[in-house]
């Protein structure tokens, strides 16, 4: 078996001052969205976008994932506890952000882009999703980096299964599920949103294809996802994350479905 590194959570220190590796996995994404943004905003006349609006949407989409990430976390995952302790619920340096809260922080500000901009919310976000997908996929390596999310237990003679020492079992073999998130939700769903945004296609088709996507690979990891422990398995001996992608996946499928009636 794989023994998880234990990687100093602390990628730069000064003085008082740290920078840690999860923060710097958000830079990193921030960072890909505005070059590719720009990239496809400058290659591509048809998507009628500029580098400065790409700047616009990236700074209210830092918002949205930040905020929204946040309040997910506070909401979907720990309701009682941060509904008496309000205050709490501010101290992200405690860690706990949740990618579906992100997701909906994000639709918060394609909407406000598209209404200061007087443009279509469905061609900003067939716009702004093919290029969420690798953020996502660093923000795993981040929560691998922390030895935190791990999977279930598994058999000490699976390829791929490691010890993480953080887990309250520490010595039970478990898989690596950031490693399949950042492979399922973020590399191989960037791939499929890119190649298929390459040419114009029928507005909001590129958007519900990101929905569907994110909601099926989301779906299928959590079964090897330990789930929250003050959660547990919920109705249908599925997890919460299972039960936030669900309407994913509904939405993303009906809105692909029509999409497909439609003319590009």
């Amino acid at each position: 078996m794989y023994v998880h590194p234990q990687f100093d959570p602390v990628a730069i220190a000064i003085g008082p001052f740290s920078i840690h590796w999860y923060g710097l996995m958000y830079l990193v994404g921030f960072a890909l969205f505005w070059g590719l943004g720009v990239y496809r905003a400058k290659h591509d006349s048809w998507r009628e976008m500029t580098a400065q609006q790409v700047e616009d949407l990236l700074f209210y989409g830092v918002m949205g994932v930040i905020v929204g990430g946040r309040l997910g976390y506070c909401f979907f995952y720990q309701p009682e506890y941060f509904l008496s302790h309000p205050l709490s619920i501010v101290r992200l340096w405690d860690g706990g952000m949740s990618a579906h809260g992100g997701v909906l922080g994000v639709i918060v500000a394609m909407a406000y882009f598209a209404k200061k901009e007087r443009k279509a919310f469905l061609r900003v976000a067939d716009f702004v999703v093919p290029m969420v997908p690798l953020g996502l996929a660093f923000g795993r390596i981040g929560n691998f980096i922390n030895g935190e999310l791990w999977g279930r237990v598994c058999s000490p003679d699976y390829a791929f299964a490691m010890i993480f020492p953080q887990a309250y079992d520490g010595g039970l073999a478990r898989h690596p599920s950031q490693i399949y998130e950042c492979l399922l939700e973020g590399v191989l769903l960037f791939v499929i949103l890119w190649c298929w945004s390459r040419k114009p296609r029928a507005a909001g088709q590129v958007a519900s294809l990101f929905c569907l996507g994110y909601g099926v690979a989301r779906f299928f990891v959590e079964y090897f996802r330990e789930p929250d422990a003050h959660l547990g398995l919920l109705a249908l001996g599925w997890s919460q994350g299972q039960w936030l992608s669900v309407p994913m996946i509904v939405v993303g499928a009906m809105l692909f479905m029509r999409s497909l009636r439609e003319k590009a």
